[in-house]
């Protein structure tokens, strides 16, 4: 518990995902969040949205906010082109910052955040929920750990469906707006999740293509990855998939680790299947799922970023730690682009795919079938 005066949030972007999922995840802290202020371009919808919420500060312009009602911590739920710049603005001014995955369009943009920070004092985090959940947080103490082995073989799926009208919204589809297609805006989450399971990735040979979608990026994503500690990943990224799910399963030396789900986990949505000389009932028992079945959840995420904020400390998801799967998301693309194996290492200052996630090419997307017969 916590003496301290609530924290001042603001929310910059009052579209849906504001709505769904910012405004529970603030509902659910109680009295240690009060939020003062939010801002949208649009003044309807922002005029709409703090009606709704009793929210007293209606902005349209982030410096007024900034200026004006001095938040402690700004939830970013605008489109990725522009979670950059704003996330500086915010920094800057002393906020802490709260974004919307994807983080940015680049590593280089996602470097300028947090050379904001260090100029500031101040943090940028990124929603990553899915790591936060309890069964995901017991599944990874357990890998860590040790107890299910040492991990061999995982795959990672995030098969999602989105209509073509999905992509009617200007933004979506667009390398200079959304930074990337399904690697980029949807299976990032899944991603996340599994390098915190599995730590750190050494190298990637992927593939990339424009299969049904009309649009400048890819809608397909296939990889494999090897992680430092010698296990190999395959990944899957689609919205081309009628049947959605996500999915990831790790094979251990002593233990199948299993989830599956769609757009969040449960503490039933995962199994743990033992290897046939694992039979020790006592063992076993300890594998179950941890009492308190807190979901994956913006507002899971939320708790423990406030703790942070309390303490002074770096949140979680943040810096280096939020930097690796935006890293993880590069090499997908280079390794497509490019057609050869990318290690980490060779994600650096000098090469195109630091400043844009289709590198050098202008724009030129992975080709439907038609364009590469």
């Amino acid at each position: 518990m916590t003496n301290r005066r609530p924290v001042r949030v603001a929310i910059v972007g009052t579209g849906g995902i504001a709505e769904a999922a910012h405004v529970p995840a603030l509902v659910a802290q109680g009295d240690r969040v009060r939020i003062v202020a939010a801002c949208d371009v649009d003044p309807a919808r922002v005029k709409s949205f703090c009606d709704a919420h009793a929210i007293s500060g209606v902005y349209t312009d982030l410096g007024a906010l900034l200026e004006e009602a001095r938040p402690d911590l700004v939830h970013l739920c605008t489109p990725p082109g522009l979670h950059a710049q704003q996330a500086r603005r915010c920094l800057l001014a002393g906020a802490w910052v709260w974004t919307e995955k994807p983080p940015c369009l680049s590593l280089a943009e996602y470097d300028l955040i947090t050379e904001a920070e260090q100029t500031s004092g101040a943090y940028a985090s990124v929603v990553f929920q899915h790591r936060f959940g309890a069964a995901g947080r017991h599944a990874a103490g357990l890998i860590a750990s040790g107890e299910l082995g040492r991990p061999l073989v995982a795959h990672c799926a995030t098969t999602w469906y989105r209509p073509p009208a999905y992509f009617d919204v200007p933004w979506r589809g667009s390398w200079e707006s959304e930074g990337g297609g399904p690697t980029m805006g949807h299976g990032i989450h899944q991603m996340d999740l599994l390098l915190a399971l599995l730590g750190d990735w050494s190298e990637v040979t992927a593939m990339a293509a424009r299969l049904d979608r009309d649009v400048q990026t890819e809608d397909v994503s296939v990889a494999a990855v090897r992680f430092d500690g010698g296990a190999l990943a395959t990944i899957v990224n689609s919205v081309l998939s009628p049947r959605e799910e996500s999915h990831i399963r790790i094979d251990l030396t002593e233990a199948t680790v299993e989830v599956r789900h769609l757009y969040g986990y449960g503490n039933g949505d995962w199994t743990y299947t033992p290897a046939p000389h694992v039979t020790d009932p006592a063992r076993l028992a300890g594998w179950a799922a941890p009492r308190g079945d807190q979901p994956s959840s913006h507002a899971a995420q939320l708790a423990a970023l406030l703790d942070a904020y309390d303490r002074g400390e770096r949140p979680q998801v943040s810096g280096p730690d939020g930097r690796r799967t935006l890293e993880l998301v590069t090499a997908i693309y280079r390794s497509a682009f490019t057609r050869t194996t990318v290690a980490r290492t060779d994600l650096t200052a000098d090469d195109p795919f630091y400043h844009r996630l289709h590198g050098d090419t202008g724009g030129w997307a992975p080709p439907a079938p038609s364009e590469s017969e």
